[in-house]
């Protein structure tokens, strides 16, 4: 279901916010967290990197491999997490409306001929488990695993974030690893942000919403660059191990 990762594509031209823009790319992950998070409270770096997946958005790449966002990437990222929270798009009608905005052809959404007004004030996208299984190409014995793994948490419904590691468990479990084979991850992620915590406990010491945002803005900044630590580090093991028989 998802797409290549933006490291292999090249940015698209745009025009307003029909395109990820070309103008200078200026904003960090941890940048773009801070200003949109106030407006969307359950966005995360794991839900940008799965929009980028998706081809919603292609941020910058620095020759370090950081994503940089334009001031039109944070627009379009704006608009489509409001199409998503108050129309109750799913990602693949955004994307083709935002096409459709790109080619010059004009796009009415499908709301605009009115949705059920459940679906109109739910304030996120949802899926049930069965919708989310079929959406990841998994099975229900996959997800069960990944509960039991406690990579998702047991729920009745699920939102893109359980989704995009969902669709990410089946490709790995193609290569022949299990969810409980990752419980490494886990562990090593509590211990990532036990540093985390260690480094922001000046910050966190400072009281007012100012100072709050602030850690949130640093926590993110620093997963990213541990994340960016932690992939060159196996691409090196990988390399290393290649040419051993």
């Amino acid at each position: 279901m998802a797409a290549q990762s933006g490291a292999s594509r090249t940015p698209a031209p745009a025009s307003s916010l029909a395109g990820t823009g070309s103008a200078r790319p200026v904003f960090s992950i941890g940048q773009v967290l801070a200003k949109l998070q106030p407006e969307f409270p359950d966005l995360t770096p794991s839900k940008l990197r799965f929009l980028e997946d998706q081809d919603l958005v292609t941020p910058f790449r620095t020759p370090s491999s950081y994503r940089k966002f334009s001031t039109e990437d944070v627009d379009r990222l704006r608009l489509i997490l409001t199409l998503q929270r108050d129309q109750y798009l799913p990602l693949k009608v955004i994307r083709e409306h935002l096409d459709a905005m790109a080619s010059g052809k004009a796009s009415a959404l499908p709301t605009a001929t009115g949705l059920a007004a459940s679906s109109v004030l739910s304030t996120r996208v949802r899926y049930t488990p069965e919708e989310t299984i079929k959406a990841a190409g998994a099975t229900a014995n996959l997800m069960q695993d990944a509960v039991s793994a406690g990579l998702i948490a047991p729920a009745e419904s699920f939102g893109e974030e359980e989704l995009s590691m969902l669709t990410a468990l089946v490709q790995l479990q193609r290569s022949g690893i299990e969810p409980r084979h990752l419980s490494v991850l886990k562990a090593t992620a509590e211990k990532e942000f036990a540093l985390i915590e260690r480094a922001l406990a000046p910050l966190a010491k400072r009281q007012g919403p100012a100072s709050r945002a602030k850690s949130i803005e640093r926590a993110n900044e620093i997963a990213v660059f541990m994340e960016t630590v932690r992939s060159q580090i196996l691409r090196q093991v990988i390399s290393r191990n290649s040419g051993q028989a």
